[in-house]
């Protein structure tokens, strides 16, 4: 990343277990200079889902790659599974989790999406009123939930929540909290809904025996919002725990949550069509795989995820659905393709450079529209020469500038699943950008495979050099109706719009107006910037076509029109996910992106479909 110094159903048990042998190789081989003697990586993906025979319910077993018994280093492990189900019966057993809307604001004729999602109540002390809907539950337990409405600022608002209340002896459910869903309506719904699943297993684990937990709606009549609580619940059963060690404490807290650890979600209230439950399910339980995905790879070590690791990821994916296909090129293929750019920057590393392209090709062959997505692949960067240091540099954090194709690779993984009617191809130039004797150096002028010679003015703005023969490539793949990269490309990024918001910049309006809907229907929130021409002659150099950096100042401009020379026709989308790909506040490791893109994706099919 720059920082330059001016400033689940239907799947066969012969698929779950299928997995390419030159997956199993050892943790040593593609750590060279940095061996675990012993520590073996499987990369292993499979869904195992099940429906009921109504059709209401689907188990989720969700897996990324699996690491060997004892493998305390891999790059992503397996993720325990839940059973998601619809259900009819009244809530009973060890706690019960009623998700709530905020009371409306009286209408001012106003047609404003956005006061639609304020959530506040200005001093309104007057307790949020119990739909209707649940009357019949609350009676069954006694008024428990009028209690708890009367007794507390609960104001549905999104996000929020009452302390658990333990119920009486004798009542179907022993414990019963609320959580709050915003207003209906609003923009953020599906996002309050997931974060509602999620609080419900986040809550079931801070109880010993909350081995199922219980949901209430007052009427959720819409399946995405069905597929948002799935994808939440799902999302809330991985915990990080790979690489602690063998302290009494880490092992006691693992074998404590892995104890308490929800193993059914019951959703009662819900008014989706029988036929569409299991499909929600399931697709909240894709893209649930897909983020989680992604969060693994941002979040492990450099030693840990390699460029090899990445492309071993990718045949993971390819070999687990027989959608997909994944070819691996090696330096050498490069070479012949000419990509002087991408291999430049990883000269100085002992790591061998891997180029993916895995493709993604709808069952039946007649995808109604053809799109490449472009991941920076840069599993470690020391900025090379213009080594970061000093404050600021964020070097400890630079595993996380493969932050691009940790996204590509995760929506790949739902994609695969969820099956669009769209081919997709996922392309990731990867590689690190280190220190030696055999690194690039400011001053180098290089070429890229589209011929365009580049003078290294910083090396320290690597990942537009990588970026530039990946985009190259994807044109060249021919037909193609879009591309759009995604690349934690400069700390300008984070200094605009901070943690919350990524920044898009694209050639084409009606790309550009999509990839922000989709970040605002998902939660993956993104705002268009502009290409500012007159920023161009920046780039310009004495010696070369052009420099890698421009002037003083707007370095998220300058990096995006940087890219641009390498796609001559097609309509392209740069996010520079700097910011939205780790944050502190969250946890590290966002998933950012991977929703957004299904999104876009699918809504591409629906687009086609609609203009028939």
């Amino acid at each position: 990343m720059a920082f330059v110094p001016v400033l689940s159903a239907g799947v066969s048990s012969r698929r779950l277990v299928h997995q390419a042998a030159a997956l199993s190789s050892p943790l040593s081989n593609f750590t060279a200079g940095r061996p675990a003697p012993g520590v073996a990586l499987r990369p292993f993906f499979h869904r195992a889902t099940g429906a009921d025979p109504r059709g209401l319910s689907a188990r989720t077993a969700v897996s990324t790659p699996l690491m060997a018994a004892g493998d305390k280093y891999g790059a992503t492990v397996e993720v325990p599974s839940i059973t998601v189900e619809v259900t009819s019966d009244t809530p009973s057993g060890e706690l019960l989790i009623v998700a709530l809307h905020a009371a409306a604001a009286p209408s001012d004729g106003a047609d404003d999406a956005e006061s639609a999602d304020a959530e506040t109540e200005d001093g309104d002390d007057k307790a949020l009123p119990l739909p209707a809907q649940l009357a019949d539950l609350d009676a069954s337990l006694s008024g428990a939930l009028s209690e708890l409405l009367e007794d507390t600022t609960f104001t549905g608002a999104a996000g929020s929540s009452t302390p658990i209340l333990r119920l009486p002896a004798g009542s179907s459910v022993k414990r019963v909290a609320l959580v709050g869903l915003g207003k209906a309506g609003s923009p953020k719904v599906d996002a309050a809904y997931r974060d509602a699943g999620s609080f419900a297993i986040k809550t079931g684990l801070t109880l010993k025996t909350a081995q199922a937990v219980q949901m209430a709606f007052a009427g959720l009549d819409s399946p995405k919002s069905l597929a948002a609580v799935a994808e939440g619940a799902n999302v809330a059963m991985f915990s990080d725990a790979r690489f602690k060690g063998t302290l009494k404490a880490s092992v006691a807290a693992e074998k404590k949550r892995e104890e308490r650890l929800p193993r059914t979600l019951s959703l009662s209230g819900v008014s989706v069509a029988t036929a569409d439950v299991s499909s929600a399910i399931q697709r909240g339980a894709a893209l649930a795989a897909g983020v989680t995905l992604t969060k693994q790879l941002v979040a492990a070590p450099a030693n840990v995820v390699t460029p090899t690791s990445l492309a071993e990821t990718a045949q993971g994916i390819a070999a687990a659905f027989p959608d997909c296909e994944c070819e691996i090129l090696e330096k050498a293929d490069c070479e012949a393709l000419g990509m002087g750019s991408f291999l430049a920057v990883g000269r100085g590393s002992s790591e061998p450079p891997k180029f993916i392209h895995l493709t993604y090709k709808p069952p039946g062959g007649n995808a109604v529209k053809k799109v490449c997505l472009v991941g920076k692949g840069i599993t470690f960067d020391s900025g090379g020469y213009n080594i970061k240091a000093g404050p600021g540099s964020m070097i400890s954090l630079m595993k996380f500038d493969m932050g691009g194709s940790g996204t590509v690779l995760g929506t790949a993984r739902a994609i695969a699943e969820l099956k669009p009617n769209v081919e997709v191809h996922f392309i990731v130039a990867s590689c690190e950008n280190m220190v030696s004797a055999n690194a690039y150096r400011p001053g180098d002028i290089i070429k890229a495979s589209n011929g365009k010679t580049i003078e290294i003015g910083n090396t320290d703005a690597e990942g537009r050099l990588t970026l530039a023969d990946a985009l190259v490539f994807a044109e060249n793949l021919g037909s193609v109706d879009y591309i759009v990269d995604l690349a934690t490309l400069t700390g300008a990024m984070i200094v605009s719009l901070g943690h919350d918001v990524a920044g898009v910049f694209s050639t084409n309006d009606g790309l550009a107006d999509a990839l922000t809907s989709a970040g605002k229907a998902t939660g993956d929130s993104m705002w268009r910037l502009p290409l500012v021409e007159s920023y161009r002659e920046g780039l310009n150099s004495n010696l070369a076509d052009m420099n890698n950096i421009g002037g003083k100042g707007a370095g998220s401009i300058i990096a995006a029109l940087f890219l641009r020379e390498f796609v001559k026709k097609t309509p392209w989308a740069h996010i520079d996910i700097a910011g939205t790909a780790w944050s502190e506040k969250k946890g590290g490791a966002t998933g950012f992106g991977v929703r957004a893109l299904c999104h876009w994706v699918s809504s591409l099919e629906e687009s086609v479909a609609e203009s028939k």
